[in-house]
């Protein structure tokens, strides 16, 4: 008998402690349909520097990306998992939103930027890598329901700290493509021609930059933070010239990005339509 209540305690403590570590069950039978993706954002690099030392440092130092693009073949490597936070944005901010590691995927692009040399010679991304980054931020914005206007630039996100992916980087292409918003550009000419006399000061330059989304305060002064704000605009948007002066056309160009309607995005059908991008 002894014995027998010995066996039975036995068993029932290896079943007590097999429960323990598998826990309680959970029942999924009930799911709520409000959430959505923790993704918000794609931000866009270059790496700066050749596949291999891009391998290297995104793999085996404290950065990383979700994806690396190569240049000879243009491939696609997925460094680490959408759902895990990878390092590649840094200090970071948009529309009052910081860290931007925390709800981004970055995709970063072999290239090495400009010359630390000639300053103004910048590295042209191959065809091949263009229509590898197209597609991969097209799939990943469908799956994530990324908002088009929240597929940015490094440069952007942190204006003065970093360059990438530079102006050659052809962001009018993703718009004709559909995938980002783009000035409308048959009122371009008249806002330029407005403002050719009476450029606005500092201040509605660094409030409309805010407006848009750059991490601006306003001075009503032309300070540097106000400079690399602007270097990141034109470069997106008049990459011709991205001194972080500006001009008649990169007012107009403010103007538009955040005035209701002066935004447009590119239909599948190919019909371009006003992009309301002030919310989100």
């Amino acid at each position: 008998m002894i014995r027998l209540v010995f066996v039975l305690i036995t068993a029932l403590t290896v079943f007590a402690l097999g429960a323990c570590a598998s826990g309680p069950r959970i029942d999924t039978r009930h799911a709520s349909p409000a959430h959505d993706s923790r993704v918000r954002y794609i931000i866009v690099h270059y790496t700066a520097v050749d596949f291999e030392e891009s391998l290297r440092l995104l793999t085996t130092t404290g950065v990383s990306s979700h994806y690396l693009i190569d240049r000879d073949p243009a491939r696609i490597h997925r460094l680490v998992p959408e759902h895990r936070r990878a390092r590649h944005a840094g200090v970071s901010s948009w529309r009052g939103e910081t860290y931007l590691n925390t709800a981004s995927i970055g995709i970063e692009i072999v290239n090495r930027g400009y010359d630390w040399g000639a300053p103004d010679e910048w590295e042209p991304y191959d065809e091949a890598q263009i229509a590898a980054a197209a597609w991969l931020i097209g799939d990943i914005a469908r799956r994530h329901d990324i908002a088009p206007h929240r597929i940015l630039g490094h440069a952007e996100v942190s204006p003065g700290r970093k360059s990438d992916p530079g102006p050659l980087f052809p962001w009018r292409r993703l718009a004709w493509a559909g995938l980002v918003p783009w000035p409308d550009e048959t009122r371009l000419e008249e806002l330029s021609a407005q403002y050719q006399d009476a450029l606005p000061d500092a201040g509605w330059h660094q409030a409309r930059l805010r407006r848009h989304g750059l991490g601006v305060e306003v001075t009503s002064v032309w300070d540097d933070q106000t400079r690399h704000a602007l270097q990141a605009f034109q470069m997106r948007f008049r990459p011709a010239r991205h001194d972080g002066v500006s001009d008649a056309q990169t007012a107009a160009l403010l103007d538009l990005v955040t005035s209701p309607e002066g935004l447009m995005i590119r239909g599948a059908d190919g019909v371009w339509r006003p992009y309301d991008a002030r919310t989100g």
